[in-house]
């Protein structure tokens, strides 16, 4: 059995880029892909992560998103020979607008999947309505109470739930309480889809802009957890994968607890494999990439 993940853009959003990562460049506009992650080669597909439900609803927060006909759902899987019927099931690193809002165009025969605690703090109210929408909560709720339509991990830290055989998911947090890593097995090493416990992997992880100790993670600017709670999330993932995959960043190489390596050329490449050390650039000491 050989898995592969192709990382699909699922958007395009135009913030402030002090809004991902602490304190940077603050009123200089940076533009960030939604990525989903196609899982293949498998028992069945899976999808980790569905997209935003409705561009226009980044407007209230002075953002501009983009969704072009190429960054559709649909679009990606005709690029696997799939359609929507044919995902058995959705992996939700976590439960905010711009990771689950396409879930309601799947049939309810797929299974979604996201950590109990996560549904929870969503229908807390602790991060208000924005990050986690009426619409998607609601959805999820309703899919609570459909036979077979959601899954509820229990992960605490402690063991991990598989999906299929070679996919299963541990508590990561950092991000949100219930954060979840997707890990994937393949022949060169681990690959950890890992949510948003990262929003850009130079900045806070090749070459921290707050931090001068060495191994030590910026933090993000958008957490619902303590600073703490996430630099541990990054350093338990750096600490056993081999590949670092992130929610709004070209993947990443991992060796040593650092990142060595990227690959620019993946994102919506359905010939691309995330999956061979062989395709990534190698960083040098300084954090730039080879030539």
């Amino acid at each position: 059995m050989t898995l592969k993940i192709h990382p699909i853009n699922l958007g395009d959003l135009t913030m402030d880029a002090s809004g991902l990562v602490l304190f940077r460049s603050p009123g200089v506009k940076t533009t960030i892909p939604f990525l989903g992650f196609l899982i293949t080669g498998g028992q069945e597909p899976i999808l980790v992560d569905s997209g935003p439900r409705d561009p226009q609803a980044f407007a209230a927060f002075g953002m501009d998103c983009v969704r072009t006909p190429e960054m559709t759902i649909d679009h990606h899987l005709a690029q696997h020979g799939l359609r929507r019927k044919d995902i058995r099931h959705i992996v939700h690193t976590h439960a905010h607008l711009d990771h689950v809002g396409a879930d309601d165009q799947f049939p309810m025969t797929t299974t979604v999947a996201l950590a109990r605690r996560e549904l929870e703090f969503a229908a807390s109210g602790v991060m208000g309505p924005g990050m986690y929408t009426a619409e998607d909560t609601k959805h999820l709720i309703d899919r609570l109470h459909t036979r077979g339509a959601l899954r509820l991990f229990d992960v605490d830290g402690s063991f991990e739930e598989e999906i299929i055989p070679g996919v299963a998911v541990r508590l990561s947090g950092g991000h949100t309480p219930g954060s979840i890593s997707v890990l994937v097995e393949t022949d060169e090493g681990m690959v950890n889809i890992a949510g948003d416990i990262a929003y850009n992997i130079d900045d806070q992880l090749v070459n921290p802009l707050l931090d001068q100790a060495s191994h030590e993670p910026t933090i993000t600017a958008n957490r619902a957890m303590s600073s703490l709670e996430e630099k541990r999330a990054l350093k338990r993932a750096l600490s056993d994968c081999r590949f670092l995959l992130v929610g709004h960043d070209h993947p990443a190489l991992v060796s040593g607890g650092r990142i060595v390596g990227r690959y620019t050329g993946a994102i919506s490449n359905p010939q691309a494999d995330v999956t061979k050390a062989v395709n990534y650039r190698a960083i040098d000491a300084g954090g730039a990439t080879a030539a």
